[in-house]
């Protein structure tokens, strides 16, 4: 399958009022937070060998021209990529694991913006 069109591609269908590239949009940029990868992990979709490739497929996003649409790429594209290590995906269903995400996630955004101020 190949990537959707960039908006502004025109005849892109729709689903549900949304075009593919909308809703892939979504998801990849939902695979930054831990407590929503603890989510798919309860409902076993991780452990789904169709949805594992699935993943493997929004790779693309970590790419131009796509990767200038996420808001947070960093832990999107970090989470995505370490979803296709089997440790990493049986690892994410223990709260603690997901806590210890979460606030390595808001160390760093802490850190970036203490270097990054003018």
């Amino acid at each position: 399958m190949e990537p959707p069109a960039p908006p502004g591609a025109s005849n892109e269908p729709k689903y549900g009022g949304y075009t593919r590239f909308e809703l892939e949009l979504e998801l990849v940029q939902a695979m930054g937070n831990p407590q929503y990868l603890n989510h798919l992990a309860s409902r076993k979709l991780l452990s789904n060998p169709s949805f594992i490739a699935y993943l493997d497929y929004l790779q693309y996003w970590s790419r131009p021209p796509y990767i200038k649409y996420l808001t947070y790429p960093g832990p999107a594209l970090k989470n995505l990529q370490l979803l296709q290590q089997e440790k990493f995906r049986q690892d994410i269903i223990s709260p603690d694991f997901v806590q210890a995400l979460t606030v390595e996630g808001m160390r760093a955004t802490v850190e970036w913006h203490r270097e990054n101020q003018t």
